[in-house]
């Protein structure tokens, strides 16, 4: 069985001290422990890439095959401004494979699904096609044991993943003809974070939100995506509008807090900084979850789902 890491290594190399060789420092949100690790002993699960609802359960690490190899090239030609289609496909499916199939990732894309299966249920039980539940219920209506959490959908990850999957280069092509803010870092005792969900999220008006990426500790990018774009499909990335600049110190605070709220657990860091843990702390009671909102229409409800940083 393998271990598959749902954050690449080469990713998390990036991050290491020099000062602890091939090791970075980790701090967990829970409790805050903090320890040193290599790249291989983090973000990896038994399988995790194998999904039995693909014809081809491995499918993703095909895909993989022309992101991690050329993961490095594609951030020298980032920092060169030289970005050339096979740079943009590498970083935005990085950005894709992480947002599918990591841990959060796949939490997050399960709450939609779960949400959309307890308002069919209810709207079933109002055009009372269910049967009588049991006497043990004790009279309850289908809606009113869903709203009593009496009975509850439960929805297999590996379910929303594998339409990730599925969807992998839609994604790529949809981070890839957006707008790019390449924020290049020139504080090294302010470096960028990182952390076992590198793709966080930041408001951007009603239903939208930007993404913001930490590609090594002097570099990440802000995805401003089009919505005119989501329904494309090109790898050729004719859309890609990027600019470059080196933020101030209130900005790359802005930037490392929201990495660390939509961190699922661990943070990564590549300095032993002083500021780290308190920091850290302060964001740590966050994180990425799928809000829905029901609309009501003239024949039903409209379910309406976006990503939001809450409270834990």
């Amino acid at each position: 069985m393998p271990l598959d890491h749902y954050v690449p290594q080469v990713h998390l190399k990036n991050f290491y001290d020099p000062a602890l060789g091939e090791r970075m420092h980790a701090i967990r949100k829970t409790d805050g422990g903090r320890y040193t690790c290599d790249s291989y002993s983090q973000c990896r699960v038994p399988d995790g890439s194998t999904n039995p609802y693909l014809a081809q359960p491995r499918a993703i690490e095909e895909f993989l095959k022309s992101v991690e190899p050329v993961y490095n090239e594609a951030l020298r030609k980032l920092r060169a401004n030289q970005l050339d289609a096979n740079a943009v496909f590498a970083i935005a499916g990085f950005a894709g494979y992480v947002h599918s199939c990591s841990p959060a990732g796949m939490r997050i894309d399960t709450a939609p699904i779960k949400q959309a299966l307890e308002a069919s249920a209810e709207i079933i039980d109002q055009m009372g096609k269910f049967p009588p539940p049991p006497d043990e219920f004790g009279g309850k209506t289908v809606t009113e044991l869903l709203q009593d959490k009496d009975i509850m959908f439960k929805v297999d990850p590996k379910y929303p993943q594998s339409i990730g999957i599925g969807n992998i280069l839609r994604y790529t092509s949809l981070f890839g003809n957006s707008i790019w803010d390449v924020l290049h870092n020139d504080q090294p005792g302010n470096p960028f974070l990182t952390s076992d969900f590198p793709v966080a999220i930041e408001a951007a008006g009603p239903g939208m939100v930007n993404r913001l990426v930490p590609l090594a500790p002097d570099l990440a990018i802000r995805i401003r995506p089009a919505r005119s774009q989501s329904r494309t499909l090109d790898l050729s990335f004719q859309n890609l509008r990027v600019a470059h600049r080196r933020p101030a110190r209130q900005e790359l605070t802005h930037i490392n807090r929201h990495i660390v709220q939509c961190a699922e657990s661990v943070v990564y860091a590549p300095v032993d900084a002083t500021w780290i843990p308190g920091f850290i702390a302060k964001n740590s009671g966050y994180r990425v979850d799928a809000v829905s909102q029901r609309v009501p229409t003239g024949k039903g409800e409209m379910l309406l789902s976006s990503m939001a940083i809450v409270r834990i």
